[in-house]
């Protein structure tokens, strides 16, 4: 791996930290050649901090160490991205990320609907729509509109067109996610057994 840390007059390249899991920007921080060395030699991210002056490993007073997964340099190598699992906060302040956010997994326009179905669940006395209207309903009805949908599914799966089984199979996600809430979950409780299954294969 060619990296460029003479293009800093400090010898300082920024490394982006990641979670491996969640994909979360975690934090930012700063290697030279060295902490670059003593990272890949002892697999706990090793940064070189400017206001200490010196190696800091993350984690060695708050035990809540990065464990490296792998490293990256980009197209001008003046740059890491680095892959870890944490343990515990990232940031000194207490939270996931030193951006303030929970670090979980992002699923694209699937949590932003997660995040309208538990709107329409803690407002559902309120709410004039159709998700509203099935958590007023409750738990049995939720079911059963999934086992309809999956139903639909399985019929269209048998047909040739395309365009009514993705539509169906649409329904059965959306009617699933609702399930999913009603039930207290979301999708990253599902993708936590998925990945410990993996794991044992």
């Amino acid at each position: 791996m060619n990296i460029d840390f003479k293009k800093y007059n400090d010898g300082l390249v920024p490394a982006i930290i990641q979670d491996n899991t969640s994909n979360k920007v975690l934090m930012l921080g700063y290697m030279n050649e060295e902490a670059f060395l003593k990272t890949n030699q002892s697999k706990k991210v090793t940064f070189f901090s400017r206001s200490k002056q010196r190696l800091w490993t993350k984690g060695e007073e708050s035990g809540n160490f990065l464990n490296l997964v792998s490293i990256a340099v980009d197209c001008d190598n003046d740059a890491l991205l680095i892959k870890v699992n944490p343990i515990g906060p990232v940031c000194h302040k207490g939270t996931d990320t030193c951006w303030q956010e929970e670090n979980v997994s992002d699923f694209g326009f699937l949590s932003e609907l997660e995040n309208i179905i538990q709107n329409r669940k803690e407002n559902a006395e309120n709410e004039d729509s159709y998700v509203s209207s099935l958590f007023r309903k409750g738990i049995n009805k939720i079911a059963q509109k999934v086992g309809e949908e999956a139903v639909e599914v399985v019929i269209e799966a048998k047909d040739n067109n395309d365009e009514l089984f993705l539509g169906e199979s649409a329904d059965l996600l959306f009617h699933y996610l609702i399930l999913l809430q009603a039930k207290g979950f979301t999708l990253s409780n599902v993708e936590k057994i998925l990945r410990k299954r993996h794991k044992q294969e």
